[in-house]
């Protein structure tokens, strides 16, 4: 398991950022255990939203995180303290999550380009199969040299 990058601690639980992963910890909040939440992991890569709301001199605020497939809720700060995918935090703890909001984004651009990067290899794959294939089929190269470069390509 990896070390954390970061953590931030909310009023009804903790943000713990892992390089692949975030996970909201519910371990010492009472009200967290009151409203039967529990501890949630996301993978960056799931995340398709994030929604910091800050907090006002009267009302706590909170961050919640969107993805494919999840229910997060639309009430607001109270419904966000039911929420298992949202943290309630409160004025001293809104720069934190805003560091945290910020380093998430990061991480999320920073997977975009791992994807874009390793689908242009792909496709680099494919064209010198493609070529290596014609090739052959024009028996300038033998079955032998096809398969072994074929492997060579694929990394096997």
């Amino acid at each position: 398991m990896s070390e954390s990058i970061f953590e931030a601690q909310g009023v009804n639980g903790s943000l713990i950022i892992y390089p692949n992963r975030i996970l909201i910890s519910r371990q010492s909040s009472f009200l967290a255990k009151s409203s039967r939440l529990y501890d949630k992991e996301i993978t960056i890569k799931s995340v398709s939203a994030i929604q910091l709301k800050e907090p006002s001199m009267f009302l706590n605020g909170f961050i919640q995180f969107s993805f494919s497939g999840g229910k997060e809720s639309k009430g607001g700060a109270f419904d966000a303290a039911k929420d298992e995918n949202s943290i309630v935090i409160n004025k001293k703890q809104l720069d934190s999550f805003k560091k945290a909001k910020d380093i998430i984004y990061d991480l999320m651009s920073n997977a975009d380009s791992s994807a874009q990067q390793e689908a242009a290899a792909s496709d680099d794959s494919l064209d010198q199969l493609e070529k290596l294939a014609a090739l052959r089929d024009k028996n300038i190269i033998s079955e032998e040299e096809f398969n072994a470069k074929k492997k060579q390509i694929l990394g096997i």
